[in-house]
């Protein structure tokens, strides 16, 4: 399953890495593609991942979800 999100706060390519290693820690995600651009993430599941766990993993690293 893929699932895109927005978000808010990457300003730079280390931002995007902190980012890409927080959604990859959730259980189920099986990649994450950061777009910094356009402050986008798609993420790559292999089962039903809450996004509630995925929202907790960015903010974790001091970045907002805006849109799932």
């Amino acid at each position: 399953m893929k699932k895109k999100i927005l978000v808010e706060g990457m300003k730079c390519e280390n931002c995007v890495k902190h980012v890409k290693e927080a959604v990859g820690s959730v259980e189920g995600v099986i990649s994450a593609d950061v777009n910094l651009s356009n402050k986008s993430v798609i993420i790559e599941t292999n089962t039903e991942v809450s996004d509630e766990a995925i929202k907790l993993a960015v903010n974790s690293e001091k970045y907002k979800v805006v849109d799932l």
